[in-house]
């Protein structure tokens, strides 16, 4: 498909959607944006308009495409057609069905659809599941659809269909299929980050060599979240989640870990832990990721200066740009809207401690004690590194949606 010769369809204007119309009018690909609301929205079309102006973290969208002197971008607004111009590309608004399955894609000419709501996460549900599911949008006309979030399978046990498969720009991307693949997770923002921060080591170290990882990202806040204290719905367990985001630090989860392992294979040896903690910013995150890397005696020791070699020159060989290296100092607000940047790794912070591990042999379940009893000396002592670095990214416009985009423009183009 030649580029602005085809339509995309984006289903939910929430965060991640209004700034993905936001991204694709100003990479001006598609000709026609067609936008999925499922439902009416204040008092007609210019408040939908209004809406997509103007935002709290990243200013307004003239200045987003063409800087502080622009004027404002959006005109022709007709709500008897339910289609407004922005800058230049026509943006079509749809406001009644509810499902994928009831959104008339093929109507509209919309073969490749970004489904951004977060609902429909289980590619297993047939298109006529009562409470929606993914595959409705190939039954209502499209040909592919990209997941802004990873796959949720529901039923236990139930294995990845095979036209559905996980993906991350610059990690994984031609994982992907043409022919094979409809259904496609753009993984999370989380995810992202954290493959462009742990495949650089595995290609520098081997998987062998990183005896564990763990992993926290301290995470701006979502709109799951509470501005004020609520009572919990009936049944909920997580009473955290009702608590005010405004002036509270949130312990919450992260499937970062599990998403990750579809991502980067060689990850299913390493033993992995992931924790997230929300906090009062409304973009902006980090994520501090601790490893064990087991010394080898013919390579130079594991110390800060190779750690950021390793990213420095990783950086230097990525020809998007997804990854980036600073020795610059960051606060969460530099990284806002960083073109490309799935992670920002600070050398500065990068940081490491060695000793020896000591494990002794005769505690292992199952070691021959024929060995053991041929041994002087049962204990063995090796040299591990743990490493601390820290990796920023924008977890909506700067890293996501750009990597969103990118992966959606490269479907397009195999169309």
């Amino acid at each position: 498909m030649n580029e602005g010769q085809m339509k995309i369809g984006i289903n939910g204007l929430g965060r991640i959607g209004k700034l993905t119309v936001w991204h694709h009018v100003g990479r001006r690909y598609f000709n026609e944006i067609v936008v999925n609301i499922g439902r009416q929205a204040g008092t007609g079309l210019a408040d939908i308009a209004h809406y997509l102006e103007r935002d709290s973290t990243y200013g307004a969208l003239h200045t987003f495409l063409h800087g502080h002197q622009a004027k404002p971008v959006i005109t022709d607004v007709d709500d008897s057609a339910g289609t407004m111009v922005v800058d230049g590309i026509t943006l079509r608004l749809l406001r009644t069905a509810r499902t994928p399955q009831a959104i008339d894609w093929k109507a509209h000419g919309v073969r490749l659809v970004v489904d951004t709501t977060g609902q429909f996460l289980d590619p297993t549900l047939p298109a006529d599941h009562p409470q929606g599911s993914v595959r409705g949008h190939l039954e209502a006309g499209a040909e592919k659809v990209v997941v802004s979030a990873p796959f949720k399978i529901k039923e236990e046990g139930v294995a990845m269909p095979g036209d559905a498969v996980t993906t991350v720009m610059g990690i994984n991307a031609n994982d992907y299929d043409p022919r094979r693949h409809r259904i496609i997770s753009n993984a999370s923002c989380t995810t992202t980050c954290l493959a462009h921060m742990m495949k650089p080591l595995i290609n520098a170290f081997g998987a062998k060599r990183i005896l564990s990882a763990s992993m926290a990202t301290i995470h701006a806040a979502t709109g799951s979240q509470q501005v004020l204290d609520r009572l919990p719905k009936a049944g909920k367990t997580d009473l955290r989640k009702n608590r005010s985001i405004i002036n509270n630090i949130i312990l919450t989860s992260t499937g970062a870990a599990k998403a990750l392992r579809l991502v980067i294979p060689e990850m299913e040896h390493i033993g992995f832990i992931a924790e997230s903690v929300r906090v009062p910013v409304s973009s902006g995150s980090l994520i501090i990721l601790v490893l064990s890397i087991q010394e080898s005696p013919s390579e130079e020791p594991v110390r800060r200066g190779v750690l950021n070699r390793v990213y420095e020159q990783a950086a230097q060989l990525d020809p998007n740009g997804y990854l980036k290296y600073t020795e610059t100092q960051n606060v969460s607000g530099d990284i806002l809207g960083s073109p490309q940047a799935a992670a920002v790794i600070e050398g500065d912070e990068t940081h490491t401690r060695t000793a020896d591990l000591s494990l002794d042999l005769a505690s292992i379940p199952g070691f021959s004690p024929s060995v053991l009893d041929s041994l002087t000396e049962t204990v063995v002592r090796a040299p591990v590194t743990q490493a601390v670095i820290y990796g920023w990214y924008d977890n909506e416009m700067g890293s996501y949606v750009n990597m969103l985009g990118d992966r959606t423009v490269t479907i397009a183009e195999n169309m």
